[in-house]
């Protein structure tokens, strides 16, 4: 089993799209990573998920995230964003996370926290 990163990508930074100059540092992180061009896609997606999130480094991160998963998966990243408007507001956070885990490893699956509603009869008869 190889140990050497292929990526700068980890599942807390995204990798950086926007075409910074070369240096040492990105060409050694970067040594058996292919350079991918998305094109005008990389935009739409950033400002779908700016108007989403109302966090531009948040939607930087979630579109890079997006962007490098479709790429991972050979899908149109355009066509994934098509079906990701579709939907409501409430369901797209259950949908990303089912789309991001489809190529992670078992021990590194994302989640969404939900909160659990107790019964009011319920938490009324609970002393503290």
């Amino acid at each position: 089993m190889a140990t050497n990163q292929t990526t700068t990508a980890t599942n807390i930074t995204g990798p950086d799209l926007a075409g910074t100059k070369n240096n040492a540092n990105k060409y050694f992180n970067n040594l058996y990573h292919t350079e991918f061009s998305v094109g005008p896609a990389d935009a739409v997606i950033i400002a779908f998920f700016e108007q989403y999130t109302q966090n531009k480094l948040t939607a930087k991160n979630m579109a890079a995230t997006v962007l490098y998963t479709a790429m991972a998966q050979n899908l149109d990243p355009l066509a994934v964003l098509a079906e990701f408007q579709k939907l409501p507001k409430g369901q797209l956070d259950n949908y990303l996370a089912a789309f991001l885990n489809a190529n992670r490893i078992p021990t590194s699956v994302l989640g969404i926290r939900s909160t659990a509603g107790t019964n009011p009869l319920v938490s009324r008869t609970i002393l503290l």
